[in-house]
């Protein structure tokens, strides 16, 4: 009688533990290569050596370049939609609140240029995972239109399109890390960037009209 022999397939893990850390560890290596780097200066070994696991594991996980990519960038944003979601749920003002959202964005985002390589990355995506990453990255508005449909029906601001002011929010966060032709940040500081953000948006929005 032949015994028969079942082989692990190629690239898989020695145990559930290992395939949990493995994958983590193989989506960590990939959102720092990719944020350093861009979607396209980073090949799969490039990030099984920065994972320390073989190309076959990475393979085991992800079946292309793009699909890790859309992963990264999806868990990313979820990363980010939670962190909002805590700050927004502080017991301060509206106000206040959205300023440290503002910090918080800014600082995360300081060191790349996350709207650049998320087109540098477009033609080399399906349209199916462009689409994963639109919905994962509306969440964030969807955290932020909360808050101010919130405080609206609390009449602590006056009544506007909520999902229009969400995302005009997170769009002038987002420039306040744009740079100048030289290289220089708008602003000296990260606070002095999220003042300004918020003078503009709150005044834009919320102050009454000029008579």
């Amino acid at each position: 009688m032949t015994t028969q022999r079942f082989g692990r397939s190629p690239g898989r893990p020695k145990s559930a533990e290992k395939s949990v850390s493995t994958k983590e560890s193989v989506l960590h290596a990939a959102a720092s290569l990719f944020l350093q780097n861009g979607f396209q200066k980073v090949s799969i070994d490039d990030i099984a050596k920065e994972a320390g696991v073989t190309k076959a594991s990475v393979y085991y996980y992800f079946g292309s370049k793009a699909e890790l990519f859309t992963e990264t960038m999806i868990a990313m944003m979820k990363r980010i939609r939670e962190q909002i979601a805590q700050l927004l749920q502080a017991d301060t003002s509206l106000y206040e609140r959205l300023l440290a959202v503002a910090v918080a964005h800014l600082r995360s985002t300081a060191t790349f240029d996350l709207e650049g390589f998320m087109r540098e990355s477009r033609t080399s995506l399906s349209e199916e995972q462009m689409e994963q990453m639109r919905l994962a990255e509306e969440g964030m508005y969807e955290c932020v239109e909360e808050a101010f449909l919130q405080a609206i029906q609390e009449e602590d601001i006056p009544e506007v399109n909520a999902r229009f002011a969400a995302h005009s929010f997170i769009a002038l966060v987002r420039v306040g890390n744009y740079r100048q032709p030289d290289g220089s940040f708008f602003f000296e500081t990260t606070e002095e960037a999220a003042a300004q953000i918020m003078s503009v948006f709150w005044n834009g929005f919320f102050s009454s009209p000029a008579s």
